[in-house]
This record gives structure tokens, C-alpha cells and sequence, in this order.
């Protein structure tokens, strides 16, 4: 009887085994382009850990050590092959097809072949799990401590000299084939983002020193060969508190300037930075598919359209398109587009896109001075956007994303969103005609208000556009908060300047310019020197029509208060300060150019290539040792590190949106990430065992089995307690952003 459920508890596996191989199967089917890209994530990631665990083998066979197992990919086991004195044994699926009272494991699908020969020792697996690999030493174990033996071949029993190149082995590895991947990158080519400079952020150390958009980093610290923008990043993250880091800067007119930059670590930034922004192109970028049609119905461009012009002058540059749109003070601006066809034919596109006027230019407001006006009038406010402000990291905000989230599965969030306008009932296109005690705020006294209401209610009273296009007064009701590692109290809303209405919030002084115009807070300016107004779109466009002469501007507060001053109007533009910006969000790509190995032959490529391959995994090394140290003493927040859940996130998206080039450049970066991880002093850690050996090496003996499984125990724990962190974050990073 036993006999025939054993028989039958057998072919019930086997049954369930081929049920679950047919779904694999038709899963696999149903989502082969998905699918395919998933295997070659896994096989890529997967590759970089089995390099690792091939140079422990290779240097243990080396070195005398018997190696038990070495498996490709993970278990549960596929096949096994060993060498034996009997002939070559095969095992397949041992685990799936047991046999009863097997004590070698060998299962049913178990042969040998072949001529008899001595005994290898070594079993060479092929794991069901498509991911990674593992080496198993005799004497050796990675999740206890190391095994006493007899045999002189074990792991234990081999001296310091041997143990230690042994363990450091997979370092020394990864170490090596990121080079080796990084010089199959550079001798194929791979577009970078060059160290150019996209823009500046307001009061960084590159603003200070004067660095515009446009300006080529050509030399970083006497480093000037094949330089590209993460270059710029690590020499401002290596560099140490206070230290002059020199820069060569070639301007756009061709002439050279040096520069000493010294990082500072801004709110917002992970690392030290000089406030330098990547460089943008003229090309749109890809989008989703619901988003790509609603940003052809807003702008009529496509994925792939490159910008040719603005307002009918030829731009070569995005920062050259920003300056003319910046200077565009009207409601739109004319875009033509180039869009290559699937038949290769050129097709020219015209595009009006809608621009919205910027409430302090692209400086952050310290003063009145600083803010947008048209010759010191400031517009009034208009939201633009409405967005959700967490109260705390475990509160609030995650479980409305979530639901959100799985709304969008069956595309309700933005009906959803639609109904409650979170986080209050601000909604997008409201002009702000008070805020607290405050009517018609600037944005520098939103920001003031808002600041001192942290955590408090703040009455807020909004013009909103109702049905038939008439605007009714809404009172609302808002919390500030701060965000979790926020430098700033926020509402939750973006704001522009009403440059739609002709009302005037404030008047303010203009730094090295004529008295501020005495018009009263709310006024509605009604004409400009004869002219009729309705918007300040109209005020600019007549202001600027009198360079150097004086003219009369009329206003009206109400019914019963009216008036009007003078203006001298100079022949500077300097006065209107306004900048306008794209209403509508375009997905520029970013700009890159080609970095690719140089020399005229194969072997001179070949040695450029592998000193590329260098000097990529030396920074790539450097880097991510500054940031586990800063991580460690608090400076960057231990949510910024990828764990494996996000590293095969990412690299899903790399495979899926980008050339196969980019996965393989992102494998050399994860490579030199691995050797650094796992040569980290923390047991059970490579450089953590090392560490003990060190400990072995002083005290003349080793320590004992209990201690090491202590402090290998310990370890572990304290790993898992990390990977589920990590893995949290990855999560929510990816269901979230």
C-alpha cells in the first residue's frame, strides 16, 4: 500500500509538473515580445552575479580547493553532470522525480555514460531559475560558518594565502568584467550625454561662478579625454567639503574661460553638486500611448519630431529654442517640427503650443525685485497644477497613489481625480485673489504664508470659471505641509502669473530702475496710452510699441475708484522681467553624442576601448563607495539605494525603450557596483570573511565555529532586515515613480 502512494504521490509531481510547464508555456506565448525581454533581463543580471561566483571557482580549482558544485542559474536543479570513476553521471530533475531510499540524491532520471575515469569531484548544475549561479566548496559555506574537515582539499584547511585571493576572487572579477563590458560598449559606440551644460540651477556654485547653458565642461581636475556629464556629477560628489574643484569651459562663441567650483550639497540633492543640469535636445521624446495622443491633441507633435524654429527663427540648440520662448510674451508660441514618415519622406510641422508667464523668472525669489513684472506690475496668480502632499512617509499619500494605481488599471484614476481634486479643492486654472489676510498675493507672499502655516489651516478665496465661462468667488481651505526630507512647507499647487486678465496684484521697486507705478492692489489696468487692454499680453505688446517716450496708463479698482499714472518708457527691455514658459509639457530627449573608441586600426581601438573600460569602472567604483559612506553618516538617504526588485525594474525599461547597447553599459555599472558590495567589511560579505581571516591571521587560530556562525548569523540578519527595506522602496518606486 505504501508502495502505491509513493507510486502515485510521484506521478501526482509529475503531473503537476507538466501543468504548470503548459502554462509557463502559454503565458510565455500569449506575451512573447514582454517575455523575451524579461529572459534577457534575468540572463543579463543574472550573468553579472554567475561572473562573481566563476572567479571563486576558477581560483579555488586553481588553488587546490575541491569545489563541490557549480551551478549556472539557481535551483531547484535541471541537470547535473559530474565526472566519476564510473563514467560521466547525469541527473535530471531529481527534486520533480525522487527515488526512494536514494542516498546520493541522484533521483530517477539518473545515468551514467561513457569510460571509466577518475572522480572530478565536481558536480556541473544548471539551475531551473534563470538567474545567477552559485560555487560550493568543500569546507566552505555561505550562509554559516566555514566547516572543519579532514580532507587537506577543504576550505578550511588551506592557509591564509590561499583562503583570502579565494574569497576576493568574485571582487576582482566584477571588477574585471566591467572593464571588459564597458570596452565591448566603446568599441561598438554608445550615445552619452556630453558634459555640456543644460541649465543652471539659481544660487548653486555654477550660477555663482557664471556658467550659462550652452558651456562645455573640456577639463574636470586635468582630466580632459572622453569626458561625458557623469563626469561633472562625480567630480562634484568625490571631491571633499570646501575643496576648489578647476574647470575648463569652452563658451558657445568659442572662446575658453577657467573655473573654480567648489560642490555644495543642495536641498533635494543625494551628493555634493555644482548645480549643473544635464543638456536637453530639440527631438520629443517617447510617451505612453494615452499620453502621446493627448499630447498630439494639445501640441499636434509626435515621438521623434525634432524642433526646427520658434516664432520663425531657426533654433540649433534646446537652450536657443528656451531663450526664444522665455522671450515670447504672448499666449503662444509658433513651433515648426521636422517628423520623419515610415517611408523616410520629411514632413514639415507647424504647432502652436500655449506658454504661461513664470511668477519669478528662472531665479528663486529672495526679494520684491526678483519677482516677474512688467515694468514693476505683477500679475496676479493662476494654478496650474494640483498635486498631493505626503504628511508622513507611512501616511496620506501611499494609500491614495495606491488606489489610485489600481484605479488606473481599469482606467478610472482619472475620473477619479476629476471628482476629488486633492489635496483640497483648488483645481487647476482658479486665480488667487487672497490667501489668508493677503488679497491678490505675490508669489513671494504665498510662499511667506505659506511657510508660517505649517501644519495649520489657511483660508485661501479663488476666481474659478464655472459653467457658461462666468467666474465665481470660491472660498477654500488648505493644510501646509512639509514633506518627509522636505526643505519647504507646501501646498500642493503650481503656480503661474494670470497674464490672461489685466488685473495687478502688486506693484513692486525696480532694482536700479524708476519708482514703482502707484496703482493699487486688485486694479484692473483699461488702457494703455489710448489703447484698450484686456490682458497683460496686450500691456506688453503696447508698452513696447513706446521705446523712449512717456505714456499714460489707466486703471480701475471698482466702481468708484479709478485713475491712472505716467510711465517713461526706456529703451531697455530690462524692465520687463516676466519669462514665459511652455504651458504644455513636452518630453524633450535628452542630448547625446556618440563616445566611441578612437584609433585608425584594431589594436589601437582596442587599447582606447579597454582605457575607457578603465576609467568607467574606477568612477563608477569611487562613486558608489562615497555614497554607501554617506548613506552611513546620514548625508543621503538609504531610499535612494536600487535594490535587486528595481535594478530588473530598470533594466526592463532600458531593454524595453532603449538600443541593446545601453542594457550592456548598464550591466558594467552594475558590475563594479556588485565588487564594491561585495567587498564591504560585514560578514557574510566576501570582504567580510576576508575580514575574519585577517582576525584568524592575528590571533594565531581561528576563530570558533559558534562565534563565526554569530557573527555570520548576524550578518544575515541584518542583510535581510536591508533587502526587505530596499526591496520596499523598489516597490513603491515602481508602482509610484
Amino acid at each position: 500500500m505504501s508502495e502505491k502512494k509513493h507510486l502515485l504521490s510521484r506521478w501526482f509531481r509529475a503531473f503537476l509538473g507538466i501543468i504548470v510547464f503548459v502554462a509557463v508555456i502559454y503565458v510565455v506565448i500569449q506575451n512573447a515580445g514582454a517575455f523575451g525581454k524579461v529572459v534577457l533581463v534575468l540572463l543579463g543580471f543574472g550573468a553579472v552575479v554567475l561572473v562573481h561566483e566563476f572567479g571563486h571557482f576558477v581560483v579555488a580549482k586553481l588553488c587546490g580547493v575541491r569545489v563541490e558544485a557549480f551551478s549556472i542559474f539557481m535551483p531547484p536543479l535541471l541537470v547535473g553532470v559530474r565526472k566519476t570513476e564510473k563514467g560521466v553521471r547525469f541527473r535530471i530533475l531529481p527534486g520533480l522525480f525522487p527515488k526512494e531510499n536514494d542516498e546520493s540524491g541522484g533521483g530517477l532520471l539518473n545515468f551514467t555514460i561513457g569510460k571509466k575515469e577518475g572522480d572530478s569531484g565536481t558536480e556541473y548544475r544548471i539551475g531551473l531559475i534563470p538567474f545567477g549561479g552559485f560555487v560550493k566548496m568543500l569546507g566552505q559555506d555561505d550562509i554559516g560558518p566555514v566547516k572543519t574537515s579532514n580532507d587537506p582539499h577543504s576550505f578550511a584547511n588551506k592557509p591564509f594565502i590561499v583562503r583570502a585571493p579565494v574569497l576576493a576572487a568574485g571582487v576582482l572579477f566584477n571588477a574585471l568584467s566591467a572593464v571588459v563590458i564597458f570596452m565591448i560598449v566603446f568599441l561598438v559606440g554608445i550615445n552619452l550625454p556630453p558634459a555640456v551644460v543644460g541649465e543652471v540651477k539659481p544660487n548653486s556654485p555654477a550660477a555663482r561662478a557664471g556658467l550659462k547653458a550652452g558651456d562645455e565642461i573640456i577639463e574636470i581636475a586635468g582630466k580632459s579625454d572622453n569626458l561625458d556629464f557623469s563626469n561633472i556629477g562625480v567630480a562634484a560628489a568625490l571631491s571633499d567639503v570646501n575643496e576648489t574643484v578647476r574647470l575648463k569651459v569652452r563658451h558657445e562663441d568659442g572662446s575658453i574661460e577657467d573655473f573654480a567650483l567648489v560642490a555644495e550639497q543642495q536641498p533635494g540633492d543625494m551628493m555634493r553638486t555644482f548645480g549643473i543640469l544635464p543638456p536637453t535636445g530639440l527631438t520629443v521624446g517617447k510617451l505612453s500611448a494615452n499620453d502621446a495622443n493627448d499630447l498630439y491633441t494639445r501640441t499636434g507633435l509626435l515621438a521623434g519630431d525634432r524642433i526646427k524654429s520658434a516664432g520663425g527663427k531657426d533654433v540649433q540648440t534646446y537652450w536657443g529654442l528656451m531663450e526664444i520662448v522665455q522671450n515670447t510674451l504672448a499666449p503662444e508660441a509658433t513651433l515648426l517640427a521636422e517628423r520623419i514618415k515610415k517611408s523616410g519622406e520629411v514632413e514639415q510641422i507647424k504647432s502652436q503650443v500655449r506658454l504661461d508667464l513664470s511668477p519669478g523668472g528662472r531665479q528663486e525669489v529672495r526679494s520684491e525685485s526678483e519677482l516677474g513684472h512688467i515694468y514693476s506690475m505683477v500679475p496676479r496668480l493662476r494654478v496650474t497644477a494640483v498635486m498631493d502632499v505626503p504628511e508622513q512617509a507611512e501616511a496620506g499619500s501611499l494609500p491614495s497613489r495606491f488606489k489610485n494605481k489600481i484605479l488606473s488599471l481599469f482606467g478610472k484614476a482619472a475620473t477619479e481625480q476629476a471628482k476629488t481634486d486633492t489635496p483640497s479643492d483648488i483645481r487647476r486654472g482658479d486665480i488667487i485673489v487672497a490667501i489668508g489676510e493677503v488679497e491678490n498675493p505675490t508669489y513671494k507672499e504665498m510662499r511667506e504664508i505659506t511657510e508660517k502655516h505649517e501644519g495649520k489651516e489657511l483660508a485661501i478665496s479663488v476666481l474659478r470659471t464655472g459653467g457658461g465661462g462666468v467666474e465665481q468667488a470660491v472660498g477654500v481651505t488648505v493644510v501646509p505641509k512639509r514633506p518627509p526630507g522636505g526643505d519647504r512647507v507646501l501646498i500642493g499647487i503650481g503656480v503661474v502669473l494670470d497674464a490672461e486678465h489685466a488685473v495687478v496684484a502688486k506693484t513692486v521697486d525696480m532694482e536700479g530702475g524708476p519708482a514703482k507705478l502707484e496703482i493699487p492692489r486688485g486694479a484692473v489696468i483699461t488702457v494703455v496710452d489710448g489703447t484698450p487692454v484686456s490682458s497683460f499680453y496686450d500691456i506688453i505688446r503696447e508698452i513696447r510699441r513706446y521705446s523712449d517716450e512717456r505714456i499714460t496708463i489707466d486703471y480701475r479698482l471698482d466702481q468708484m475708484v479709478a485713475g491712472d499714472v505716467a510711465l517713461n518708457v526706456g529703451s531697455s527691455k530690462e524692465f520687463v522681467t516676466v519669462e514665459a514658459a511652455f504651458a504644455e509639457y513636452i518630453p524633450f530627449e535628452g542630448l547625446k553624442r556618440p563616445y566611441k573608441a578612437r584609433g585608425g586600426d584594431l589594436p589601437s581601438r582596442l587599447f582606447d576601448a579597454v582605457a575607457m573600460g578603465c576609467e568607467k569602472t574606477v568612477m563608477f567604483i569611487a562613486q558608489t563607495y562615497v555614497t554607501l559612506k554617506r548613506i552611513v553618516g546620514g548625508l543621503v538617504s538609504p531610499r535612494s539605494v536600487m535594490g535587486p526588485v528595481g535594478i530588473i525594474v530598470f533594466s526592463y525599461r532600458i531593454v524595453a525603450e532603449q538600443p541593446l547597447v545601453y542594457y550592456v553599459y548598464f550591466l558594467g555599472l552594475i558590475s563594479a557596483v556588485i565588487a564594491v558590495f561585495n567587498f564591504l567589511p560585514l560578514p557574510p560579505f566576501d570582504g567580510g570573511l576576508v575580514v575574519l581571516l585577517l582576525v584568524e591571521k592575528i590571533k594565531g587560530s581561528a576563530l570558533s565555529e559558534r562565534t563565526q556562525g554569530v557573527i555570520i548569523y548576524a550578518g544575515w540578519v541584518l542583510i535581510g532586515a536591508l533587502f526587505v527595506y530596499v526591496t520596499f522602496n523598489d516597490i513603491i518606486r515602481s508602482l509610484f515613480g
